[in-house]
């Protein structure tokens, strides 16, 4: 397949790929499988999560970033690599830095009530942990997470079927996975001279995960690299979903799918004392999933990049790698 040096992230609507008509799905899957073997980034409309819900969430993560500092930082879990809760302002960097981003962030992960107790990942994962000062953060941002996995699993059944796998080659491998919604709060800076001078909101990096499902941000500032080196930025649409391949799908398909670097760039200075939100989901397979090459991706023309590895085993390094597990 010739490269194509998108101008902005391709649109695709999921509807085609569920609705039941084998020649819009065909196309669906055709059209993906381009945008991720160049651009690594599509927009999705039809995904399940309707504005009402992200509204609300939106609602609750801002009235958690609003509480001072010494009440959000009870909610903070270095023991677990921060996987789980709060993580201060500027705690995390991009792989390869030193300097800190100009964010905060909370996790939610799997939920393990909803998880059978026959299955192992339940004492593997640790327990969420939820804000008492905010009512709603719980019920409604668990509810998000829900919807965004569905929509996700249907996106890792396209993919598989452009990969020329079994439709459900992901099913098992995501089932209780141990993805993670992230609420994000990019701080103001109310005087810019006081922080690094090359400190960022989110310097460039690539996703650790199969596949990053992005609500539509508060404002502008991301950016994706192109292959030919030129950042394009992105806005998804209200109705729309941003969804991009991680490195733990690139390793499998050993490069075939490419985790695209990203960033979150700062506004201009006049508006460095403003907020921004975003929202993504990391989707996750299990940690015993198998990232090694898969036989299919690798050939004379394309031999194999990549050491095999567990994804818990890549999660574990790549924390280490951004600070937040010693």
């Amino acid at each position: 397949m010739s490269e194509i040096l998108f101008e902005e992230v391709p649109s695709l609507d999921l509807a085609d790929f569920t609705g039941g008509d084998s020649i819009k799905k065909a196309e669906f899957v055709r059209k993906l499988g381009e945008a991720y073997q160049n651009i690594g980034f599509v927009a999705i409309k039809n995904h399940g999560l309707g504005q009402d819900l992200q509204n609300k969430l939106y609602e609750v993560i801002q009235n958690f970033f609003g509480l001072d500092d010494h009440i959000k930082s009870k909610y903070e879990r270095p023991d677990i690599g921060f996987q789980r809760g709060y993580t201060g302002k500027g705690k995390e960097h991009a792989k390869g830095r030193n300097t800190g981003d100009l964010k905060e962030f909370y996790h939610v992960g799997q939920e393990l009530e909803g998880i059978m107790d026959s299955d192992p990942v339940k004492t593997v994962y640790p327990a969420n942990v939820w804000p008492e000062e905010v009512p709603g953060f719980k019920e409604v941002s668990l509810k998000v997470y829900k919807t965004i996995e569905a929509a996700g699993k249907n996106m890792l059944r396209a993919i598989a079927l452009h990969l020329e796998l079994p439709e459900n080659y992901f099913d098992d491998k995501v089932k209780n996975g141990n993805s993670i919604l992230r609420p994000i709060h990019y701080f103001p800076i109310e005087n810019p001279d006081e922080v690094p001078a090359d400190a960022v909101r989110a310097a460039e990096h690539g996703d650790i995960n199969l596949i990053t499902l992005l609500m539509g941000a508060s404002a502008d500032g991301l950016q994706v690299l192109r292959r030919d080196g030129k950042w394009i930025p992105i806005t998804a649409l209200p109705d729309q979903l941003v969804v991009n391949v991680g490195d733990m799908l690139e390793r499998l398909t050993n490069h075939k799918l490419k985790s695209t670097v990203h960033r979150v760039v700062n506004p201009p200075r006049k508006k460095m004392n403003s907020s921004r939100y975003s929202i993504p989901f990391f989707m996750h397979p299990r940690s015993e999933m198998d990232l090694t090459c898969l036989d299919s991706c690798v050939d004379q023309a394309n031999p194999k990049q990549f050491e095999d590895i567990t994804a818990g085993e890549f999660l574990e390094e790549r924390l280490r790698e951004l600070g937040l597990r010693k």
